[in-house]
């Protein structure tokens, strides 16, 4: 099965941008939930996972901002190859420093140790899948 029909399947069309619409706002939703989260009880989960709430809170409000930008940009009816490889680099980035977090920086709790590397992992596939259906688009090669 090559990478398109993989992609049709999961997104249930033949249509590549609205693979790609659609990609983009699962990333919007399942980011801008997290990152709400992060903002509106960043004491509690920061205790859970071994993370400053100061600093979750700022994670959060970035999280917030940066669902918005994503869901913009997925609610064009073409959205900009050069603004989805933007998110994707994001998301790449934020996937890496994540697990770099855990390694380096964070005294993180057993949740936390749990919780950031499968958020990361979440992330990096939401890249990845990005990437595969922004590929795939005739405009994009």
């Amino acid at each position: 099965m090559t990478a398109t029909a993989l992609l049709a399947t999961v997104a249930r069309t033949d249509d590549r941008t609205e693979i790609l619409r659609r990609f983009l706002a699962l990333d919007a939703v399942v980011t801008g939930v997290n990152g709400l989260v992060y903002v509106a009880a960043s004491g509690p989960v920061g205790r859970l996972l071994g993370i400053d709430s100061g600093l979750l809170f700022g994670l959060g409000a970035f999280l917030v901002v940066f669902a918005v930008g994503v869901g913009l940009t997925g609610s064009r009816p073409v959205p900009s190859p050069a603004a989805v490889k933007v998110i994707v680099d994001a998301n790449a980035v934020w996937a890496l420093l994540s697990v770099v977090s855990v390694v380096l920086w964070f005294d993180a709790t057993v949740a936390g140790a749990v919780w950031i590397p499968a958020q990361a992992m979440t992330v990096g596939g939401f890249a990845v899948l990005q990437w595969s259906a922004l590929r795939s688009l005739p405009t994009a090669r």
